[in-house]
C-alpha cells in the first residue's frame, strides 16, 4: 500500500491528510494559528506560524507510518498571500499579507488611473484589486527599510504560501510555484505562461525576487523531514486543487467551495473566456503539461460569516450550530446580511464595501441574524453563478460543493433552492487536499490518468431545488437592494 500526504495550507488553519490509492483518508491533523489584524482591513499571518502550524500536522499525519510507503507529498494552499523573505537566511522580512488584506486598494485605483486596466485584463485574466498578490509585494518593498534595494540584488525571495512551504520542505533548495498560483499573483502572463515586463516594470517589482513557475504536476523537489526522501510533486492554489479534486476535468464542469470565502469555478477547456460579467479568468490544474483554463468567481466572506457570529457576537459557541439555530425559525423575518468586511468580491469589485445588515425590526431574534448571515453565503454564491452563466452562454446543469460549510444540510438546501439547480455533495469532501494528491499521485505514477481518477468519484447527497419560482424571485430583489445598501460605504465623502 503507497501513501500519499496532502498538506493543505489554508487561510485559518494548516492540515495535513494521509491518502491511500483508493482516496480514502488514513488520518488527518488540522491546526489553527492566530490572525493579526493591525488596522481596519488590514489581514496579516506570522510566515513562522504557517510553517510551524504545517510542519506541525505533517508530523502528526504521518506518526507510525514508513516514510517509505509515501509515494509523494502534494501542496495547496491559501492563494494570493504574499511572503516576501530572505534569500541566505530564510527568515522573512514582514508578516505574510493575505488575500483578504485591503491596504492596497489605493495602489490598485492608481493602476486604473493610469489605464492599465485592459492590460491586465489581457494579460492575467484578473482586474486591479488588493485581493491579488502583486500590489502585496510593492506594499513590503515600499514599507520594509532596504527592501527595494536588496530585491534589485536578488537578496529577496518573494512567493504566496505554496513557495514558502516549498521553500521550507527542501531546505531552502527549491524556489518555485505552479501555474495556477502564479497566475493569482496580477503579475503572469496566462496565455504565454511567463511573468509579465510590463507590469513588472509598472510595479518597480525586480524579476530576481519572483519564483521559478512550473505545471502543477510536476517534480519540485525532496522533502527530507520525515526520516525518508520524500518527492514533492502536486502544487496547486486551493481553489484549482479542489476543482481537480472534484474531478471537474472537462469543460462546463463546475464546483463551489464554501470555506473562509466561497470559490465558484468552472473548467473551460483550452479556451480562455474573457468574462464580461465581473468575474476573472484563471488557470486550471492539470494532470500534466497541457494547458486548461477557469472561470472563478470569489466571495470574500462565506463561512467567515460565521466565525464572525461566534467570536464577535457570541450568538454561537461553535460554528457548526449555525444551521441548528437557522433552522429554528421559518425564514430570517425579512432580514438580509451583506458581510462585506472587506470589501465585495465578484460580481461587484468593490474595494469600499462594507457590512449591512437591513430589514431589522424590534421582534428581530439572534435566529433571524443568524439566518440572514448562513444564507448571505448562498446569496453571494448565486451573484457569482449568475454570472458565470452569462459568461459561459449556457446554464449549469448541477453544481458541486465541497468545503466546510458544505456539511451545513441547511446552507446546501437553501442554495438549491436559490439558485434553482441541482446541487451534489461528494463522499469525500476534503476536495482542496484530494486534489493535491491528485498531482502528486499522478506524476509518480500511483495512477494512470484522470479517468482512473474519475472512477472514484462518488456523490454522498443531492440537494434539489424546492422554493417556489415567486418567492425565489422575490428573495433576489431584496437581496440586490440590501448589497446595494453595502456599496461604496468607505468612498470618501
Amino acid at each position: 500500500m503507497r501513501y500519499l500526504l496532502a498538506l493543505d495550507q489554508g487561510t485559518t488553519s494548516s492540515r495535513a491528510i494521509l491518502f491511500d490509492e483508493q482516496q480514502n483518508i488514513v488520518r488527518s491533523a488540522q491546526r489553527e494559528f492566530p490572525q493579526i489584524y493591525l488596522n481596519s482591513g488590514w489581514v496579516e499571518h506570522d510566515p513562522m506560524e504557517i510553517w510551524n502550524s504545517q510542519f506541525a500536522v505533517m508530523q502528526e499525519a504521518v506518526q507510525g507510518i514508513d516514510p517509505t510507503m509515501i509515494a509523494a507529498i502534494g501542496i495547496t494552499n491559501q492563494r494570493e498571500t504574499t511572503l516576501v523573505w530572505e534569500r541566505a537566511t530564510g527568515r522573512p522580512i514582514y508578516n505574510a499579507i493575505v488575500w483578504q488584506c485591503r491596504r492596497t486598494a489605493p495602489l490598485c485605483e492608481e493602476l486604473e488611473r493610469r489605464g492599465l486596466t485592459g492590460h491586465i485584463r489581457r494579460t492575467t485574466g484578473l482586474i486591479p484589486d488588493a485581493y491579488f498578490s502583486a500590489t502585496k509585494v510593492r506594499w513590503i518593498l515600499d514599507h520594509v527599510e532596504g527592501a527595494q534595494e536588496r530585491a534589485e540584488r536578488g537578496e529577496l525571495c518573494f512567493g504566496t504560501v505554496d513557495s514558502w512551504l516549498l521553500w521550507q520542505l527542501t531546505g531552502g533548495a527549491v524556489h518555485g510555484t505552479d501555474r495556477t498560483n502564479a497566475s493569482r499573483t496580477m503579475m503572469y502572463d496566462i496565455h504565454r505562461l511567463e511573468w509579465d515586463d510590463k507590469l513588472l516594470e509598472e510595479l518597480n517589482i525586480p524579476r530576481a525576487m519572483l519564483p521559478q513557475v512550473y505545471p502543477s504536476a510536476h517534480r519540485y523537489g525532496v522533502c527530507r523531514l520525515l526520516g525518508g526522501e520524500i518527492p514533492i510533486t502536486g502544487m496547486a492554489g486551493d481553489q484549482q486543487a479542489a476543482l481537480f479534486g472534484q474531478c471537474c476535468f472537462s469543460a462546463g464542469e463546475a464546483k463551489n467551495t464554501y470555506g473562509t470565502g466561497c470559490f465558484l469555478l468552472v473548467n473551460t477547456g483550452e479556451t480562455a473566456v474573457e468574462s464580461r460579467h465581473g468575474l476573472v479568468t484563471t488557470l486550471a490544474a492539470t494532470g500534466g503539461s497541457k494547458v486548461q483554463y477557469a472561470l472563478e468567481g470569489s466571495v470574500f466572506v462565506g463561512g467567515a460569516v460565521i466565525q464572525w457570529l461566534r467570536d464577535e457576537l457570541h450568538f454561537l459557541k461553535d460554528a457548526s450550530e449555525a444551521g441548528a439555530y437557522a433552522s429554528q425559525v421559518s425564514d430570517s423575518n425579512d432580514v438580509y446580511f451583506v458581510p462585506a468586511f472587506t470589501g465585495l468580491g465578484a460580481p461587484y469589485w468593490d474595494m469600499h464595501a462594507r457590512g449591512a445588515l437591513v430589514g431589522l425590526t424590534r421582534n428581530t431574534k439572534p435566529e433571524h441574524i443568524i439566518r440572514a448571515a448562513v444564507e448571505s453565503i448562498a446569496y453571494q454564491s448565486m451573484d457569482v453563478l449568475q454570472a458565470m452563466e452569462r459568461d459561459m452562454g449556457a446554464p449549469l446543469t448541477g453544481l458541486r460543493v465541497d468545503g466546510g460549510a458544505s456539511r451545513d444540510a441547511f446552507l446546501m438546501q437553501f442554495q438549491a433552492d436559490i439558485l434553482n439547480r441541482k446541487i451534489f455533495r461528494p463522499v469525500i469532501r476534503e476536495t482542496t487536499a484530494l486534489g493535491a494528491a491528485y498531482l502528486a499521485g499522478l506524476t509518480v505514477g500511483v495512477w494512470d490518468n484522470t479517468d482512473q481518477i474519475k472512477e472514484f468519484w462518488r456523490c454522498d447527497r443531492t440537494f434539489l431545488p424546492q422554493m417556489e419560482e415567486t418567492e425565489r424571485c422575490l428573495r433576489m430583489k431584496k437581496w440586490a437592494r440590501a448589497v446595494e445598501s453595502s456599496r461604496g460605504w468607505q468612498a470618501p465623502l
